[in-house]
């Protein structure tokens, strides 16, 4: 492709785009408001990935070591701990730091005066890499000597798990339908643009002009429009979510629900934005020229 035709694709997708001021707008106005709708589904997505991770962390596996055993053997236990690959943390609690955690948590310590340590058992608090591969980890650990009991909350975990593949799919679902439709919706707006412009397209054909070097400068009005509006979404839904995180936040006043700022997801907004921008109006502009090419 030569240089001068470069230009001249750039010159007349941008004069275009002025030159139907209307339909350009009109473009912009649709795909920002598309690319909000799946970006808000995105967020939602992310923030409840969030919300799982940081429960399933918390969700720690509690290892009990033998009661005959010294502490100095129940540390000892801690590196046939560390050798399971899916172990990604073991937290050793002797059975003073247990029965302190103990009373400090029932907040009546004159209660339990007098109650040795002894009664209870060193153990560690194991923190997973995996929280799906719960069960083969505990099998892991239960083999281990010195290892008295193994406690862990398969049922929550699963639970997550499950709730994390619906919310994947429910959301991959309802992006790729709004993406479909917002594709539509950018065609058939740019179509409208085209329309006035089907004599020129019909004489440029006759004259002997090659379909590529027709559909370019439409295309590239198409990819414009498509990133303008993908711009103008993504600074308007950075303050959508903010808004809606400061409101949240000062309702929810027991923090039951994790809204990560808008900060943690930028590059991965940015990313999609520019990408779903691009190609709705790469192939939304595609979609529109192809029947107007038919001479």
């Amino acid at each position: 492709m030569k240089r001068s035709n470069i230009g001249y694709f750039i010159r007349e997708g941008v004069r275009s785009i002025f030159l139907h001021g209307f339909m350009s707008f009109a473009s912009v106005c649709v795909t920002v408001a598309c690319l909000i709708i799946m970006g808000t589904f995105c967020l939602v997505l992310l923030n409840m990935n969030e919300m799982i991770l940081k429960y399933e962390s918390e969700n720690e596996v509690l290892v009990y070591v033998d009661e005959n055993y010294s502490e100095a053997e129940a540390r000892s236990v801690g590196s046939y701990i560390n050798m399971i690959t899916n172990v990604y943390d073991a937290h050793f609690i002797s059975k003073e730091e247990a029965l302190e955690t103990f009373v400090q948590k029932q907040g009546q310590s004159e209660l339990f005066n007098g109650l040795d340590a002894t009664t209870l058992r060193d153990r560690y608090e194991i923190t997973l890499r995996d929280s799906s591969k719960m069960r083969e980890t505990v099998a892991l650990l239960e083999k281990i000597d010195g290892v008295a009991g193994v406690t862990a909350h398969y049922e929550i975990m699963e639970g997550f798990g499950t709730l994390q593949r619906v919310l994947q799919v429910a959301s991959t679902i309802i992006i790729a339908v709004l993406f479909v439709v917002s594709l539509l919706i950018v065609s058939n707006t740019i179509r409208l643009a085209l329309y006035d412009r089907r004599e020129e397209i019909a004489i440029m054909r006759m004259v002997g002009a090659t379909k590529h070097f027709i559909r370019t400068p439409y295309v590239i009005e198409g990819i414009l429009l498509g990133l303008f509006g993908a711009l103008i979404g993504f600074f308007a839904e950075w303050g959508i979510y903010d808004l809606l995180a400061t409101r949240i936040n000062a309702v929810d006043t027991m923090k039951l629900m994790v809204i990560e700022p808008f900060e943690h997801f930028r590059e991965i907004m940015i990313i999609l934005y520019s990408i779903a921008g691009f190609l709705i109006g790469l192939f939304g502009s595609l979609l529109s020229i192809r029947k107007f090419l038919k001479v």
